[in-house]
């Protein structure tokens, strides 16, 4: 049965006959139309990864960052409308800091999820709003040690050993899933996120775009951090040679 066009889209309140809300898969939608982000969870920590498509010659290199610092020890990544994705992480930060305040402790990165997945379904729930066009991936270190999280439209959220959203998520899964994670260190991961990253772009023949990469791990003493310049420029070189490579075999 299709409901597309007799009405049921017009609100995220309304379902469907077949039990289906549009406006939360046009949402969907408008993440796989946007650059690719991944996560890694490794033995020593998190990394997260991201294509950011460039749209115009004109923009400045390295505004309008996709992968943002909510608290100290936690990074969000997001695929979708980047509006969208700054408004959830100043959310983010605002449930990280009110769980300090409450605990007078820092955040699990799985108690922020569940926050932030409740926000992203309340949205789902009135007619007067719209259903958030992202998907966020959420990585840090707490107690439990390396965790990673995604939060989709629908306010669902999981816990992963590696995740990808966006445009090339099929390909990057892929990639990801032939990967020994749980013996890879996070310098390691930086070099395999930015291979990963370079293949699904190739892949999609897509515009240019900016690698961005950030980590929590023991070189950065348990903090989101963006890496180190020469760390990205040897990650970034590494990946051409292997796509390169790959074009030759």
């Amino acid at each position: 049965m299709t409901s597309i066009g007799t009405g049921y889209d017009l609100s995220s309140s309304t379902y469907s006959p077949d039990g289906r809300i549009f406006q939360v898969e046009y949402a969907n939608k408008a993440v796989e139309n946007s650059g690719t982000a991944i996560g890694l969870r490794v033995k020593d920590g998190v990394v997260l990864a991201v294509e950011k498509l460039v749209h115009s010659k004109l923009l400045v290199p390295e505004s309008n960052r996709r992968i943002q610092t909510v608290d100290k020890h936690i990074g969000l990544a997001t695929a979708g409308l980047l509006a969208d994705g700054r408004h959830l992480a100043n959310r983010a930060r605002d449930e990280a800091e009110n769980y300090r305040d409450t605990y007078r402790s820092p955040s699990p990165v799985k108690a922020l999820a569940d926050r932030l997945g409740l926000y992203v379904q309340a949205y789902t729930l009135y007619s007067s709003v719209r259903p958030f066009g992202i998907s966020s991936i959420l990585g840090g270190i707490d107690k439990e040690g390396p965790q990673l999280f995604v939060v989709e439209p629908s306010g669902v959220f999981f816990g992963y050993h590696g995740a990808a959203v966006g445009k090339g998520r099929q390909l990057a899964k892929t990639e990801l899933e032939k990967l020994q994670l749980s013996d890879l260190t996070t310098r390691e991961a930086v070099y395999e996120s930015a291979r990963i990253i370079h293949l699904v772009h190739d892949d999609a023949k897509d515009k240019d775009f900016e690698l961005e990469v950030s980590w929590i791990g023991p070189e950065t003493n348990g903090l989101h951090l963006p890496i180190p310049k020469d760390l990205w420029q040897e990650a970034d070189k590494r990946a051409r040679e292997a796509l390169d490579e790959e074009m030759v075999d």
